[in-house]
């Protein structure tokens, strides 16, 4: 065992697994200089309730003259009439594109492009979850770069040239994709989710109105809560990446998101918890938009591009049994987070680690999420560990590198645990 890799037998497959963990990390160390000597600014934060009444103003200082609205089917009749009186209210014309779906495809990317395009419009307004401000990404990109695909800007720093305004107006307290350098697309016609990575597709401004969050379903809560949650603990275990900054973010987060997530899912209606927990979802956003993410990620992309998993409950299912499977590479960091987030333990890392993550596996059962997933195809498991190991490596600065062997035996975990679900639960997921 060298850092948490297991090498699967000797000979000729083990000496090619040392080779490509040493190129990784070769990389992320070269990369790591690289990302160092950028800028790395934050989006300019509005928070408090009824903050998103200052939307209009925002967009004035921001040169936009007709905006272009990009949402979900549901959030536009429950949401979208407090954005849109605010608009008319100051005279901003707009228009509104609300198709998008759970995992946003390629067509609708191209769609929302050629609505903005068409229409006159100069910047836009994500209103959502991850979804929308990932479509919505992915739309600035093109109208910047109408002559490269999605494809074409897949990776780390391909995108190149500055995009039209983006204000995101998060819905939920999860994605932290106000604070992301990250869209996550899906291929239309292969299903294989990507992700673009550039610092021209972070947002200007992150409008935080817990208002918009108080009417979220707790399952929609609790999911979301814990893709925050995954969020913080991916950037705070990273191998490299890591500042001081990113580190004290993802603490930060961590601790809030054990202090109110479970209180906003029993108390939905309490806006100090929900602003809080938009809070926790913004830092720990930045944290891994500086830090990275890791297998957890790696693995539930793969997840929501075949199944349509919803990506905080894919998080969410995941996220422990990776911990688990690290072992000893994160125990020193876990214990860490052990502390941060008061779970009462005494004992060595190892031991403060295991109480940690059997922390996570509680606060996902006492939230009503389930310990894994049945609907995983047997015929699937090679495509989805091929997907995952290439999203994975060599960008991500995982604690422990996973070879196909190391990454099919987690994904039978996530199988074989959803013979513990609750039976009321496998109909929901």
């Amino acid at each position: 065992m060298e850092n948490g890799y297991i090498r699967p037998g000797g000979g000729k497959e083990s000496f090619m697994d040392g080779l490509k963990k040493a190129y990784y990390r070769t990389y992320q160390q070269v990369f790591d200089i690289g990302m160092r000597c950028l800028h790395w600014r934050k989006p300019i934060v509005i928070s408090g309730a009824g903050s998103i009444r200052q939307v209009p103003d925002v967009l004035s200082k921001c040169g936009v003259t007709k905006v272009m609205v990009v949402t979900g089917s549901h959030v536009v009749k429950s949401l979208g009439p407090k954005l849109f009186a605010a608009l008319e209210d100051a005279g901003m014309p707009y228009e509104v594109f609300s198709e998008v779906e759970a995992n946003p495809s390629v067509n609708t990317v191209e769609k929302i492009r050629t609505q903005y395009t068409d229409t006159g419009c100069s910047g836009f307004v994500a209103l959502g979850g991850g979804s929308p401000m990932d479509a919505t990404k992915g739309a600035a990109a093109r109208v910047a770069c109408p002559k490269k695909s999605c494809d074409d800007m897949a990776g780390v720093m391909r995108v190149g040239k500055t995009v039209p305004p983006i204000v995101a107006i998060p819905t939920t307290s999860g994605t932290g994709s106000e604070t992301t350098i990250a869209a996550v697309i899906t291929d239309s016609e292969t299903h294989h989710k990507y992700a673009l990575m550039d610092l021209k597709l972070m947002p200007l401004y992150a409008i935080l109105d817990p208002e918009l969050t108080v009417g979220l379903p707790p399952r929609t809560t609790a999911t979301t809560g814990m893709d925050a949650l995954t969020h913080a603990i991916e950037a705070y275990i990273s191998w490299t990446y890591n500042t001081k900054e990113s580190l004290r973010l993802a603490e930060e987060a961590v601790k809030l998101i054990f202090d109110n997530l479970e209180l906003a899912y029993q108390h939905g209606e309490d806006l100090k918890v929900r602003e809080n927990m938009m809070i926790a979802a913004f830092k720990a956003g930045f944290a891994f938009s500086r830090a990275g993410v890791g297998n957890v990620h790696a693995i539930a992309h793969t997840l929501g591009g075949l199944y349509n998993t919803p990506h905080g409950l894919a998080n969410a299912v995941i996220l422990p049994i990776v911990l688990e499977d690290y072992g000893e590479a994160v125990y020193p960091k876990l214990a860490r987070l052990c502390e941060i987030a008061g779970v009462k333990t005494d004992g060595t890392d190892a031991e403060k680690a295991q109480a940690f993550i059997a922390e996570i596996y509680a606060m996902n059962e006492r939230m009503g999420i389930p310990k894994g997933f049945d609907f995983i195809q047997e015929a699937d498991i090679p495509q989805i560990v091929t997907w995952a190991l290439a999203e994975a490596n060599p960008n991500y600065p995982v604690p422990v590198v996973y070879n196909a062997a190391r990454c099919r035996k987690v994904i039978d975990t996530i199988r074989a645990k959803a013979a513990e679900n609750p039976p009321a639960e496998a109909a929901k997921t």
